[in-house]
């Protein structure tokens, strides 16, 4: 209800709430997102720090890159018809597998294992929990996947002799296809997570599609030796143009002709992992969400039980 003064200004009637206050008000709508993140992202700090104080976990990635040197120096001869080592050509591609591998093979476990740990369930209790938790692991995914692909790079180029960029533009290109590529498997790494089961059957159920798109998707020998409707198939998932936007980055200019079109395709590299980064992102969250719904006190008692039974963990 309002009155108005002389001047025929409305103002509130005695009695009646005004305008918001100046200072004191309702927060601005920024402030919890801006909370979430600094909650994620301390999260992501501490959870860096666990991995590398962890020698097993290491070891793993690690691995990772020794299987490159020894790719590196097990392949001999040049891509058909150019002058670019065969081995230059598997590392990019192998290098694109790896953050590949990162975000879709390791994120997942780590969600289901600490959802059968019950960490989902403490995250219903925490407001803004699912969104701090999903920045959290998205910090320690994209650390981890960088900094493999920095050791992996340097490592082939100090001893094996493998690839760099050779100009700025290579430099710009081998950045923009990580940071494309490693949105658009994070989110979806995070959204298979949430509806995978035990960390048992995840690891099986991802494994051979993960596998089956390494051989198929050019990531270890020219993808134009694949039958066309292979090529066809592998086209629509990341890695095959991950693999494609870091050859481009990574080999000289004449090495496109072994690509399907003979050319690297780079504005389609850009759009189709733009759009299974949307799609992932459209995913995660809900699914995330889901699943911290649906965890509850008897649930994870049940998991437990049934782990114990199993002879997973001790009773």
């Amino acid at each position: 209800m309002t009155a108005t003064d002389g001047t025929g200004t409305a103002r509130p009637a005695p009695g009646t709430d005004g305008p918001a206050p100046q200072h004191g008000g309702p927060r601005p709508p920024h402030r919890p997102a801006r909370r979430y993140w600094r909650a994620g992202l301390l999260r992501g700090r501490i959870e860096l720090g666990q991995l590398l104080r962890n020698p097993k976990e290491m070891s793993g990635h690690l691995a990772n890159v020794v299987v490159a040197l020894l790719l590196a120096s097990w392949i001999s001869g040049d891509v058909p018809d150019t002058e670019t080592p065969m081995a230059h050509l598997v590392l990019a591609g192998f290098a694109a597998y790896l953050l590949f591998q990162i975000g879709l093979l390791n994120l997942p476990q780590m969600l289901v294992t600490e959802r059968e740990e019950g960490t989902l369930l403490r995250l219903r209790a925490t407001p803004g929990g699912i969104p701090a938790y999903l920045i959290a692991k998205s910090v320690l995914i994209v650390v981890v996947a960088v900094g493999t692909l920095v050791l992996l790079l340097a490592g082939t180029a100090l001893l094996a002799d493998g690839p760099l960029p050779r100009d700025p533009a290579g430099w710009l290109t081998l950045l923009w296809v990580t940071t494309l590529g490693l949105l658009a498997v994070v989110p979806l790494g995070a959204a298979l997570g949430a509806v995978l089961p035990n960390p048992r059957e995840a690891l099986a159920l991802i494994v051979l599609p993960v596998m089956a798109l390494l051989f198929t998707s050019g990531a270890i020998f020219p993808i134009t030796s694949l039958p066309g409707p292979v090529q066809q198939v592998a086209s629509v998932f990341p890695l095959k143009w991950m693999a494609q936007g870091l050859r481009s980055a990574l080999l000289p200019d004449a090495a496109r002709i072994a690509e399907p079109g003979g050319s690297w395709e780079l504005p389609m590299v850009a759009l189709v992992l733009a759009a299974w980064a949307v799609a992932g992102f459209l995913l995660a969250i809900p699914l995330l969400r889901r699943a911290a719904r649906r965890e509850s006190g008897s649930r994870l008692s049940a998991r437990h039980h049934k782990a114990a039974m199993n002879g997973a963990f001790p009773a």
